[in-house]
């Protein structure tokens, strides 16, 4: 699982960072546009809000998946190491049941919904729920990292406070 993981986490960087190199050249085109030309660009426009829609949403999962994302710990340095690992089996879980709830069956409900009707894009005719696709596909990635962790948890190979971030100095009230 963790040969597969490595694979998801690879295609998901080289994915962003594709993304946000497109993102950084509409941008830049549409400012080029916009005070050298006097035309600006309203296809560029669209597409950098969609894409940046696409990286936050994406680039939200990938974090996750490195354990990077913002998190507040300071229940985990109090307690134990048994309570700590069970109490972050639980956020994980709480994590994985709000993605799957709330980006994978919403989003997927929104894409059907979208799709149904029809609605594309003003600038760039595209369907929007292929835009709004990001919802669901950030969610699947979310709740298979959880899944990953829950199991690194239980098993004792992923230790539930981050060996890169920062212990507390010397009590909670220092």
């Amino acid at each position: 699982m963790h040969a597969l993981k490595a694979r998801v986490d690879h295609a998901l960087g080289v994915f962003i960072a594709a993304v946000f190199a497109v993102l950084v050249a509409c941008v830049v085109w549409q400012v080029f546009s916009r005070y050298v030309l006097n035309a600006p660009s309203t296809v560029t426009d669209e597409l950098a809000r969609f894409l940046f829609m696409w990286v936050g949403l994406i680039g939200a999962a990938y974090t996750l998946g490195q354990r990077k994302h913002l998190a507040i710990d300071i229940l985990l340095h109090l307690a134990g190491p048994d309570r700590a690992r069970w109490l972050a089996l639980l956020v994980t879980l709480l994590v994985g049941l709000f993605s799957a709830v709330v980006l994978v069956y919403g989003g997927t409900t929104l894409v059907q919904k979208t799709l149904a009707t029809g609605q594309l894009s003003p600038a760039l005719r595209l369907p929007m729920g292929y835009v709004y696709g990001a919802v669901p596909f950030a969610g699947i990635m979310m709740v298979l990292y959880c899944l990953e962790f829950a199991a690194g948890l239980v098993s004792g190979r992923i230790h539930p406070i981050d060996a890169d971030a920062e212990a507390p100095a010397g009590g909670p009230l220092d």
